[in-house]
């Protein structure tokens, strides 16, 4: 059993031939004689039933499979902070030729090591190590008190996810000893925290990052331990099956990023309880059931006081089918990307490049949309789509050029917030523009362009019609056999009485006229 005396294994964590359990009882099982401890496991399927035997029941479990017997001979209760540290880091002398070769100790497997002397020589000083891995170590706490402290002080990142550790006080036993800790991960620990007494604080005056996920911790106990993380500023609480009971007060106050994916319980009046955390600049919500947002202190077209700071909002993975819920994060003040993949809105019909554009049209501010970066022509290519798309619907409403004529009512306003702001930036859309289109006939789709060489004065310019789906490579091979200029010399760009003093690149050989909204009337500028 380790050293580990039968009195106090109740709650500890253990492992056996690699799965991880909690002790629940030792004892006698008549009526086969010798001690016995009866474990639930982490997994379940592991088990063989619910802590009962006989009709007796000896331990509960919340599985009716999760329970076991084992002998205390076929259990690891694991090992303290430093000794894990030794088993993987510590490196001993190997045979003496001119220093040149030495075994290094990794995972209590020797490896003959040639020409790493300076690497091995800084390594074998714990008192150097600031960066650790104990990952899967079987660490079950801190060991002889003072040992971590005196044996490895500088210590800045630690990795103890998926160990023995079974509360929060033994975590704090190390804490103590590790004054420069910036980040700790503890995923995959299920902890017991601290209830009703007052928390040790001052614990992790360094403390930046944190890592909590599966671990079992409840809201009230995040609040309740986050007294002891004055600078914390990265936070993960993944699959916790947390529920946000209250607001944060005095603490969680320099957070700039919290992790609160695949929580399912979590809804949106709760994430009102996390909104005025000062520093909160990424929130990530994936996977937590998600259908709906409202920001109820501010109406349409204008900001919410809610999240003040929040720039990266991720919400794969959730249950969002209605652009409303795309209407109200443009309320947020200072949101700079999404991430909104895997959700009934974007996995619709619709093609994927309509639903980015119709995203990036009703988020103003927007600059990153699912990872990928939104230059300056698509937002306008995207924007101006958006207007002429509900022109006619817009003019239904109400909507007209004249702009003492123009009072579209109040339900066109909350489906479309930002269509008034695009008829102000881009004017509003013509009668012409929003004709239904006629999509079998090419003289529909034809557009009459201008073609100038800037760099070559001498060369007329050129009026021609092109297909709006002609793609930019074919426009340059079209121009090549002109101009008798070798493709690849040729560099697009166009110029829109839409847009004066404004030159948009065509950079993208693959992509269409009417994807970066060149319409009839335009410039194409054409250098060599």
């Amino acid at each position: 059993m380790n050293d580990t005396s039968t009195s106090d294994v109740i709650g500890r964590r253990v492992e056996v031939n690699g799965e991880h359990a909690t002790v629940r009882f030792s004892g006698i099982v008549p009526p086969v004689a010798g001690l016995w401890l009866g474990v639930e496991w982490d997994n379940p399927e592991r088990g063989k039933h619910d802590g009962s035997h006989e009709g007796t029941v000896y331990f509960k479990c919340r599985h009716p499979t999760g329970g076991s017997f084992i002998r205390p001979n076929k259990v690891n209760f694991g090992v303290g902070f430093l000794t894990a540290v030794k088993n993987r880091y510590v490196l001993e002398d190997g045979p003496e030729e001119d220093g040149k070769e030495q075994i290094v100790i990794i995972g209590n497997k020797p490896v003959e090591t040639i020409g790493f002397d300076s690497i091995i020589k800084q390594q074998s000083q714990l008192s150097k190590l600031q960066e650790i891995s104990l990952r899967n170590c079987a660490v079950n706490g801190a060991g002889d008190k003072g040992a971590i402290a005196k044996a490895c002080p500088n210590i800045r990142k630690v990795d103890l996810s998926r160990n023995l550790l079974s509360s929060w006080d033994e975590v704090l036993d190390i804490a103590d000893q590790l004054k420069h800790l910036e980040v700790l991960n503890l995923s995959e620990n299920k902890l017991s925290f601290p209830s009703g007494s007052p928390v040790r604080t001052g614990t992790f005056p360094a403390l930046k990052v944190l890592v909590l996920n599966r671990t079992g911790i409840t809201w009230v106990e995040v609040l309740r331990c986050a007294a002891g993380w004055p600078v914390l500023e990265e936070l993960y609480l993944k699959s916790n099956d947390l529920l946000i009971s209250e607001r944060p007060a005095d603490v969680l106050q320099t957070v700039k990023l919290l992790d609160l994916s695949s929580n399912q319980l979590i809804d949106e009046n709760q994430l009102f309880l996390i909104a005025y955390l000062p520093r909160l600049e990424q929130l990530i919500l994936s996977d937590i059931g998600l259908s709906s947002i409202h920001f109820p202190d501010a109406g349409s077209g204008h900001k919410t006081s809610m999240f003040p700071s929040l720039q990266y909002l991720v919400v794969n993975d959730n249950q969002i089918s209605q652009w409303s819920f795309i209407n109200e994060l443009d309320k947020l003040p200072s949101l700079q990307a999404l991430s909104c993949s895997r959700n009934p809105l974007t996995e619709g019909s619709k093609a994927a490049h309509t639903t980015r554009g119709l995203i990036i049209a009703k988020i103003g501010q927007l600059k990153t949309l699912n990872k990928c970066e939104i230059l300056p022509e698509e937002r306008r290519g995207a924007e101006l789509d958006y207007r002429k798309a509900f022109g006619n619907e817009w003019k239904a409403a109400g909507g007209h050029q004249d702009p003492d004529r123009n009072r579209p009512h109040a339900e066109f306003l909350a489906a479309h917030p930002r269509y008034q702001s695009l008829c102000l930036k881009y004017g509003a859309p013509e009668d012409g523009e929003l004709k239904t289109q006629q999509p079998f006939l090419l003289k529909n789709q034809l557009l009459t362009l201008k073609i100038k060489y800037p760099n070559q004065v001498d060369q007329k310019v050129l009026e021609k019609r092109l297909p709006d789906s002609m793609t930019i490579q074919k426009v340059k091979g079209l121009l090549a056999r002109l101009l008798k200029v070798p493709v690849s010399e040729l560099l697009l760009s166009y110029e829109s009485p839409k847009m004066p003093g404004r030159e948009i690149e065509l950079e993208n050989d693959q992509q269409s006229l009417q994807f970066y909204s060149v319409e009839s009337g335009d410039c194409l500028l054409v250098r060599w």
